[in-house]
């Protein structure tokens, strides 16, 4: 009695209107909305080269301790793990476009979020996030659904390569290209149907199918102690951070406006916010960048705020605990490993998670000002130039360098933040020099 009388004032059940059983439920939906990425974040590593179970125990580990950091000290019911994105852009521009070894890159990564972990208690955070403008933040946002929607097609075999028009169609005499399809319709199905983990259970499904077709085979003992740690742990090397800083930059600009838009969104969501004001904000921030930076030595890239967070707060999540229940059942997919890399082994599995999370993030392109060329152009290019060139930075860098000039030309040097432009050079001399 006396430790659930503690629960419920730390976590203020009665203020936010809610009770024990509530925040559970609200848990355990989240959980089981985003669980999908102790499969899809160790199977985008394992095509660099790093260990399967290395980083699929990171990625738990990562996950539990930024979650706790944010159901306790935040007390909101957000979690937060790897993001899709920025851990795509970075295995598969850094690790296999650029050559990163995986070591250097997860360096790349540590330094990135200690960066991130000094501007969330300064008042320099606030000032970077102000000085980018709301077309290339959402910009941003798009481009990075169109690159990881990439990947996923590319991964499902949707999309295949033509020597005389680059890409071309797939075929679906190809199982896997078949199978991605049918868990393409099976988890939109179920998504528009308004199914709490439709992705998971597409996923499931898709798995049962291949299962049954002689695509998947099962390990004869699905679940065991976590092994591969070692593969992973402690392994990060920080000899490329003068060689990439641009790569640093990109990390820390992505994971900084995706986790502040989904903080914003899942708070406006649980009625957190209110007259505008976020409280705790730095706090909520500091458990993202201490998740990526725990991450980062364990063996996985930037953790993010989960905009899945949002089905438990459809739930009736209020409060930090329900994040805390989160994290708890993160623990119990410790032993799930053999189970999980035999899932990952077909690609069609998780490919259809990619693409609709991708998906999801078009939505930012709504509040582009398309009649504003002087928005529209540095928006466009920014977004499209993130698949075409297969590297979120080079959009980025792009995007930024167009606006100041643009804006320069037209007589509207006052709508660009003067950090603006100094990023704008960076980005200069950093493709000069590419």
């Amino acid at each position: 009695m006396f430790v659930m009388t503690k629960i419920k004032n730390w976590f203020e059940f009665e203020a936010r209107g809610t009770n024990l059983k509530t925040e559970i439920i609200a848990g355990v939906t989240t959980f089981l909305s985003m669980m999908y990425i102790v499969i899809v974040n160790p199977t985008t590593y394992s095509q660099g080269g790093m260990d399967f179970g290395g980083v699929y125990i990171a990625t738990i580990i990562a996950t539990i301790a930024a979650t706790l950091v944010m159901g306790i000290f935040s007390n909101y019911p957000i979690a937060i793990a790897p993001g899709i994105g920025i851990n795509a852009y970075l295995a598969y521009s850094v690790i296999l476009s650029q050559g990163v070894p995986w070591q250097d890159a997860l360096g790349l990564a540590c330094t990135a979020s200690a960066i991130f972990i000094v501007l969330s208690i300064s008042r320099f955070r606030q000032m970077l996030i102000d000085s980018i403008p709301e077309s290339l933040k959402a910009a941003m946002g798009a481009g990075i659904g169109l690159f990881i929607a990439l990947i996923g097609l590319e991964n499902g075999h949707l999309v295949m390569p033509s020597p005389a028009t680059l890409v071309t169609l797939g075929s679906f005499s190809d199982p896997t290209a078949y199978l991605t399809v049918l868990g393409l319709v099976i988890t939109m199905g179920l998504m528009v149907m308004r199914v709490n983990s439709a992705i998971f259970l597409g996923m499931i499904f898709t798995a049962v199918v291949a299962y049954f077709q002689g695509f998947l085979e099962l390990p004869a003992f699905p679940f065991s102690l976590p092994s591969g740690m070692n593969q992973t742990f402690m392994q990060l090397r920080f000899d490329s951070v003068t060689v990439f800083p641009m790569v640093v930059f990109t990390l820390l600009l992505v994971t900084l406006f995706d986790t502040t838009g989904t903080m914003l969104g899942v708070g406006r969501q649980a009625g957190i916010i209110r007259e505008g004001k976020f409280p705790n904000l730095q706090s909520a921030l500091l458990a993202d960048s201490i998740g990526s930076f725990i991450g980062a030595f364990v063996g996985t890239g930037p953790t993010s705020a989960y905009v899945e967070s949002g089905t438990g707060v459809a739930a009736g999540g209020r409060t930090g605990f329900a994040s805390v229940v989160t994290a708890a059942l993160f623990l119990l997919l410790v032993f799930c490993e053999p189970l999980a890399k035999s899932i990952s082994s077909v690609a069609a599995i998780s490919a259809p998670a990619l693409i609709l999370v991708g998906a999801f993030m078009m939505e930012s392109l709504a509040d582009i000002n398309w009649s504003d060329l002087t928005e529209s152009f540095p928006a466009f290019f920014t977004a499209v130039l993130m698949p075409m060139t297969y590297s979120i930075a080079n959009g980025v860098g792009i995007g930024f360098i167009l606006f100041a000039f643009l804006k320069t030309v037209s007589g509207k040097w006052r709508d660009v933040h003067p950090l603006m432009y100094i990023l704008a050079v960076l980005f200069i001399i950093q493709l000069a020099f590419a």
